[in-house]
């Protein structure tokens, strides 16, 4: 059965980094998958931040977080990172990990992944 465990969130100020990780177990081959990040907001829907295909590295991202945002992929150990610099208080959600079999279109899409952390918080403050 594949788990995914989200690490890393917190409170920081507006500026600040946070480099979220993703722990993905129960599969023997890493490759081959799309993993992506989400994120939701009170009252928001669940919205696709950055996705990696993990044959290739071909990474995604939405318009909001390009250039602040880099997610990577270690496959030796399964683990998924998502680094976030210039961190704003828009950003401030629940992360979520997500994963599944094959490329990543439509990788934005919540209902094309199969498998998803618990995820964790991240707050900015102004």
């Amino acid at each position: 059965q594949v788990q995914l465990v989200e690490s890393g969130g917190g409170s920081v100020q507006a500026g600040g980094s946070l480099r979220l990780s993703c722990a993905a177990s129960g599969y023997t081959y890493a490759s081959n998958r799309c993993m992506g990040w989400f994120r939701q907001a009170p009252g928001k829907e669940r919205e696709g931040v950055a996705a990696i295909y993990t044959t290739g590295g071909t990474t995604y991202y939405t318009d909001s977080v390009k250039g602040r945002f880099t997610i990577s992929h270690y496959n030796a150990k399964n683990t998924l990172f998502l680094q976030m610099n210039s961190l704003k208080p828009e950003d401030t959600a629940m992360y979520y990990c997500a994963a599944r079999w094959g490329s990543c279109r439509y990788w934005d899409t919540a209902n094309e992944y199969y498998y998803w952390g618990q995820g964790t918080q991240v707050t900015v403050s102004s």
